[in-house]
């Protein structure tokens, strides 16, 4: 596998899922069976009608480059496929070069001969250009920018400088709505501890991992197994590990409705800007989850939970919006989590299956809300409990969501097993009587299987066009609680 350096994560999949409340207030749908057909071509003609939807799907690999020019507020300057190519990238100056594709070939080139700062050779980028572009040198996270100066011609393409700018730039009126299964073998991975394995499978009877290993196709699985810190005076015998896989099955999940929001249409009418913004959006991360994990011993345990990340994903899989590339930029963190009074000792196994879906919706009258589900099935493997006391550990996944690198969702899953017993012990011996104690013993002992879902929405979901979000929102939290054994002592 790949690896990738360590990247800072937004706290909680991730983000919130990495990610039901009954406040779940939108569907994020499957892709709309009316697609329109993209102009491959650098024309600056409008790529379908206005009345039909464009087709979402994930981008193909002839396409891992591709951008979209957009010239807002001109005849016929809607979003097309173009033969511009972003060369490099300086996020710190906001400096790019572009560059063109010569048909026939997939390298980038130089037209032409250097002209004066500040103008334009034909067919070049211009000021007012809104470009979307893929993952490229200098942006590896994608690239959504306006050009605001044309500085002039080098060897490599058209020096330009640029700002930031909002989807609704490029999408407009437009409708859009799908949902994208994510490459299981697009994601880098970083391992956090000795023991730790990787697998995917993919159409094509593709498949990475440990030998013997079943995956099913489109799904990724991390396998862990590790010690943990023994609590103090536990007998050699109540050594503590845990161990397990994490399997899931990502999709993206994204929808952009044209139709300009109330706080939008003022803005824009007092600036004189001709973006309009959304109606309506949604970002979020969903897909089906399974997880197999064990916990035995005495884990060394304390009341507030110490959590113990063991491997980082990232992916950023282009899904085509119509001609224009969305970079989704995807991390998710699995980790184990336990807490406890550090004296009971166990010995645990659970099964859990599943599918989870978090994100953030926003709609004209309510703005961004949350959307956060997740229903689960499980079964006990094994069940023990020895002494007093309690445990609780979670194998979980905190994922994060994003566009061209602003992260806006974060999701954290995190199914649990937690244990009690509680119990007495009492001696008692007749006086005077010699004769050995009577020694009686009585409690009772239970474990539960539960999740959490939680997480957050970010003010960098306003990429889209809509109203900057003041503060971060949280999901809001998942609670689930079942019974999976008990006892007498």
């Amino acid at each position: 596998m790949r690896k990738r350096p360590s990247r800072a994560l937004v706290p909680a999949l991730a983000a919130s899922a990495l990610f039901l409340a009954a406040g779940c207030s939108a569907d994020p749908g499957q892709s709309s069976a009316a697609a329109r057909t993209p102009d491959a071509g650098a024309s600056a003609t409008s790529t379908a009608n206005s009345d039909q939807p464009l087709a979402v799907a994930a981008a193909p690999a002839a396409a891992a480059t591709s951008t979209a020019v957009a010239r807002p507020g001109a005849a016929g300057g809607k979003a097309r496929k173009t033969s511009l190519k972003v060369k490099s990238y300086d996020s710190h100056t906001r400096r790019a070069v572009i560059s063109t594709v010569a048909k026939g070939t997939s390298s980038p080139s130089p037209t032409g001969t250097p002209t004066p700062a500040g103008t334009t050779a034909p067919g070049r980028t211009a000021v007012g250009d809104v470009i979307a572009s893929a993952p490229a040198p200098g942006a590896p996270d994608g690239l959504l920018a306006k050009v605001t100066k044309v500085i002039g011609e080098t060897a490599d393409g058209t020096e330009v400088q640029t700002a930031p700018t909002t989807l609704d730039t490029l999408l407009g009126d437009d409708d859009a709505k799908g949902t994208v299964p994510v490459d299981p073998a697009s994601f880098d991975v970083e391992r956090l501890l000795p023991d730790v394995k990787v697998s995917w499978a993919k159409t094509g009877d593709i498949h990475s991992g440990p030998e013997g290993t079943k995956v099913p196709l489109g799904s990724l699985r991390v396998d862990v197994a590790t010690k943990v810190a023994t609590a103090e005076g536990a007998p050699a015998s109540a050594d503590a590990s845990v161990s397990g896989f994490v399997q899931v099955k990502p999709e993206v999940d994204f929808s952009y409705g044209g139709g300009a929001s109330t706080a939008s249409t003022a803005s824009t009418a007092s600036t004189g800007s001709t973006a309009s913004g959304p109606g309506a959006a949604y970002l979020g991360i969903s897909g089906d989850w399974t997880s197999q994990w064990a916990l035995k011993g005495r884990a060394g345990a304390t009341a507030k939970p110490v959590r113990l990340p063991f491997a980082k994903l990232h992916a950023d899989p282009v899904l085509q919006v119509g001609p224009i590339p969305v970079v989704v930029n995807l991390d998710l963190t699995c980790y184990f989590e336990i807490s406890g009074d550090g004296r009971v000792t166990v010995d645990v196994e659970q099964d859990l299956k599943g599918d989870f879906k978090a994100g953030g919706t926003f709609g004209t009258a309510a703005g961004w809300t949350p959307v956060n589900e997740s229903h689960m099935d499980s079964s006990p493997v094994r069940t023990s409990v020895t002494t007093a006391g309690s445990v609780k550990a979670a194998l979980g996944a905190q994922a994060t969501v994003g566009l061209y690198g602003a992260v806006g969702v974060t999701a954290d899953l995190a199914p649990y097993l937690r244990g009690e017993a509680a119990g007495t012990v009492t001696a008692t011996t007749p006086a005077g009587s010699g004769t050995k104690s009577d020694v009686a013993a009585s409690g009772s002992w239970a474990l539960y299987g539960g999740l959490d879902l939680s997480g957050t929405l970010q003010i960098q979901l306003a990429i889209f066009g809509t109203p900057v979000i003041q503060h971060a929102i949280p999901l809001g939290t998942l609670h689930r609680e079942w019974k999976l054994a008990d006892g007498k002592m």
